[in-house]
């Protein structure tokens, strides 16, 4: 069986100096391909360095995460467009975070509509961050229709009815990561409802890591894992589960 991790962070300070025993565990558990998604100019460089030192397993996309948003976000933008290369598959990752405060929610909202613009611009898919913004994120995607956007909501732990919202402005998929495995966690409840050519898997690695390593570091090699549980809650069987994610990776990613 083949996997693609659709958002990781294999770069990230959690892996350094082990990153490559890291991609090569992922390999030869049938994780074929890596997406890297990207924070902001601080963190770039490195993930572009070890993108270029695994070329065709690990594929990066270009964006300013929403809780790097500052009063600075302009220069920020500027810098991911200086750095866009042909290789970026995706805008991402981007999107909308007020968890821990709305003290940049304005300049969220104005770097999120920029990179979905871009994102059109450059045909690309966009990758979102989303938490604790629904109501202004689809605001935003329902107002940038005209854009004819693609993309993903990482992580996602939304409702069914959320995701309906959604694809009534554009070509969404949604991706399903370690949270899946937690007890009581929303999304398991809801996942019976999204037939599997929506369905992407993720790890959002070195966090949210699949039961029973919750605790651990998480990295690529976790996503059978978390392909087996998606399985389970959709009575659907693993092969099934591989072959469609897998699938819905590379035609969303062109990969």
């Amino acid at each position: 069986m083949e996997f693609i991790d659709t958002h990781t962070h294999t770069y990230d300070e959690a892996f350094d100096g082990c990153e490559d025993e890291v991609i090569a565990r992922a390999v030869a558990a049938g994780v074929s391909t890596m997406l890297e998604a990207d924070i902001d100019s601080r963190e770039r460089g490195r993930m572009l360095a070890l993108t270029a030192r695994h070329p065709g397993v690990l594929r990066h996309m270009i964006g300013l995460y929403p809780g790097s948003v500052r009063d600075d976000w302009r220069d920020e933008i500027d810098a991911l467009e200086a750095a866009r290369t042909p290789e970026a598959v995706a805008v991402g990752e981007i999107g909308l975070d007020y968890h821990y405060g709305k003290e940049f929610a304005e300049q969220q909202k104005e770097a999120f509509r920029v990179q979905l613009e871009l994102a059109a611009q450059w045909d690309l898919p966009v990758n979102i961050h989303l938490r604790d913004a629904t109501g202004d994120f689809l605001d935003i995607i329902e107002d940038c229709r005209h854009l004819h956007l693609r993309g993903n909501l990482h992580a996602f732990s939304g409702s069914w009815e959320t995701f309906s919202r959604l694809s009534r402005s554009g070509d969404w998929y949604v991706g399903i990561g370690g949270v899946v495995t937690f007890r009581k966690a929303s999304i398991a409840a809801e996942l019976h409802r999204f037939p599997l050519d929506r369905l992407l898997l993720e790890t959002d690695a070195p966090y949210l890591t699949p039961v029973p390593h919750r605790g651990e570091r998480n990295e690529s090699s976790m996503i059978p894992l978390i392909a087996a549980e998606v399985a389970r809650l959709t009575g659907e069987s693993l092969e099934a589960v591989a072959a469609a994610t897998t699938a819905n990776a590379r035609k969303l990613f062109a990969l």
